[in-house]
């Protein structure tokens, strides 16, 4: 009964990484990305994000593989895809919209893309500068490049260089 229980739990996503605890995390895809992607681990996962009680899970990738396997574990999901062509401003300045609402409103969100790499650290980062929670870019760069033990390379610097030039967003609290 005891190792049932442990399982039901299921297992953190890889890359988890708190950006405002308790309200607003990233982690990589489900179940990992491209070759490495494994359904019995993407189902695991899901089932650890249900119950570390996440109430939206944001999805950034271009496609929309698996999201149907949020809604069968009872899982809200939104789908917002962020293509590598996709014109970054409009993206950064909906979702930043989007995130300030769902955080405000008490939800605890979760995003991810297919890795977490430049574009959601990028994302992380601009965010955290929209919302005034970090006054500058250098600052939410180092920040989030502690929180997912990793630097952010070009790609990623550009996308908060975008928020920076962003109408600011109300500080979230």
């Amino acid at each position: 009964m005891g190792l049932k229980g442990k399982w039901a739990q299921g297992i953190q996503p890889r890359n988890f990484a708190w950006v405002m605890k308790g309200k607003f995390a990233v982690c990589e895809r489900p179940g990992g990305y491209g070759a490495n992607h494994r359904r019995v681990r993407r189902q695991e996962e899901i089932i650890w994000i249900r119950e570390q009680g996440f109430t939206c899970v944001v999805s950034i990738i271009p496609a929309p593989h698996n999201l149907h396997n949020y809604t069968e574990l009872d899982v809200t999901w939104r789908h917002r895809p962020f293509g590598v062509h996709d014109e970054p401003a409009p993206f950064l300045r909906d979702l930043f919209t989007e995130l300030r609402q769902l955080i405000g409103d008490g939800e605890k969100v979760l995003l991810h893309g297919e890795e977490l790499g430049d574009r959601i650290s990028g994302i992380v980062a601009g965010y955290l500068v929209w919302t005034g929670m970090v006054p500058d870019g250098p600052e939410a760069t180092s920040l989030v490049e502690r929180l997912v033990h990793r630097q952010i390379g070009p790609i990623g610097r550009e996308l908060v260089g975008i928020a920076l030039e962003l109408p600011p967003g109300p500080t979230t609290s």
